[in-house]
């Protein structure tokens, strides 16, 4: 004689992860996600830029004698009037600058635009997986936050000191392989 064993009904995992309110929430947070933006800041005036490092370094220097005296009011009104400098030096540095925003594109996209700009045998020789004179503008354009079309890509990194142009591809590269996650311990 045969026995046939029953075994408690356990749920599908499916069912039982759909019904954890804990994963609920966690998984709305996953899908609420924006994906990563870096910004490339250009500021053409060195005498600003300069005024900068120079207040940040007054900054430092009177904080560090303000928080070992901190009852010598000399001391700490030399903090105010550093933290005044700087806070100016940075508004006129704000001021002076133009700010580009970059947004990583989706995952489908960012593999369909590498797909399509393969590298040449030149640029696969020396490492690359793409081709970066076809994808640069492309991939400037399609990430920028502020507009900018592949027309204007292609003049600015045409125009652009090497230095700047390379910043500029870099921003826009970097971007799609930022990472905003850890491992973590264990």
């Amino acid at each position: 004689m045969t026995t046939t064993r029953k075994t408690p009904s356990t749920p599908q995992p499916a069912a039982a992860v759909d019904s954890d309110a804990h994963w609920a929430a966690k998984r709305e947070r996953l899908l609420a996600r924006a994906r990563p933006k870096l910004r490339l800041t250009i500021c053409d005036d060195p005498d600003v830029k300069q005024a900068v490092s120079v207040a940040q370094y007054n900054e430092k220097q009177a904080r560090l004698l303000a928080d070992r005296a901190p009852d010598d009011a000399a001391a700490q009104a030399t903090l105010r009037a550093a933290e005044t400098e700087l806070a100016d030096a940075q508004a006129a540095l704000d001021a002076a600058s133009i700010v580009l925003s970059f947004q990583a594109l989706d995952r489908k996209t960012y593999r369909a635009l590498l797909a399509a700009h393969r590298p040449t045998d030149e640029q696969a020789d020396e490492g690359y997986d793409f081709n970066v004179d076809t994808l640069g503008p492309i991939m400037i354009a399609a990430s920028s936050l502020d507009g900018i079309t592949e027309e204007d890509a292609t003049t600015f990194l045409d125009t652009w000191s090497d230095s700047e142009a390379q910043a500029l591809l870099n921003t826009a590269f970097r971007v799609q392989r930022e990472e905003r996650m850890d491992l973590g311990k264990g």
